[in-house]
């Protein structure tokens, strides 16, 4: 009985490291009965913070600086516009189905309810997006293989 105590899912902890390293995240713990699970790191977590904190800072006197403001506004009503497609799961967004290939959507395309406008990937899974609503692309509010979170917008279509 000690033993089946000591058997862990490896494939389940591989999946929850590979999730750290596409999500940033710094901790996962999984528990189930009396069995728990906990995958973390540390260092890599903290640089991102050390290095962001200081580009705003010297940005900020920048003329550049006052265009890049600007367009932070429409993305955060971005989020609350009816036409906003939000993403469905934490992952990476891509815009077409494979490196090299044309996009899924350009703005000004016309869509249908359920046609995929692009893919998250999640656990090494492609997660295709469809389109919520018929209507015409009008911003697409992320990069390829930009990093998203759930409920943050991607596709405005109205």
């Amino acid at each position: 009985m000690s033993n089946d105590n000591k058997k862990f899912d490896t494939a389940l902890i591989r999946d929850m490291a590979v999730l750290l390293d596409e999500t940033n995240l710094s901790e996962i713990e999984l528990e189930h009965g009396d069995v728990r699970i906990r995958v973390a790191r540390q260092l890599t977590a903290e640089a991102p913070y050390t290095y962001h904190a200081p580009a705003p800072m010297a940005a900020a006197p920048v003329a550049a600086a006052a265009p890049a403001a600007a367009p932070a506004a429409p993305v955060e009503s971005a989020a609350s516009n009816a036409g906003a497609i939000a993403s469905p799961m934490v992952g990476t967004a891509y815009l077409s189905p494979e490196p090299g290939a044309s996009v899924f959507v350009n703005v000004g395309d016309k869509v249908k309810e359920g046609q995929t406008i692009l893919i998250i990937e999640a656990m090494k899974t492609m997660n295709h997006i469809p389109a919520t609503k018929s209507g015409t692309v009008k911003q697409i509010l992320v990069e390829d293989a930009q990093p998203v979170e759930f409920g943050e917008p991607l596709i405005i279509v109205e």
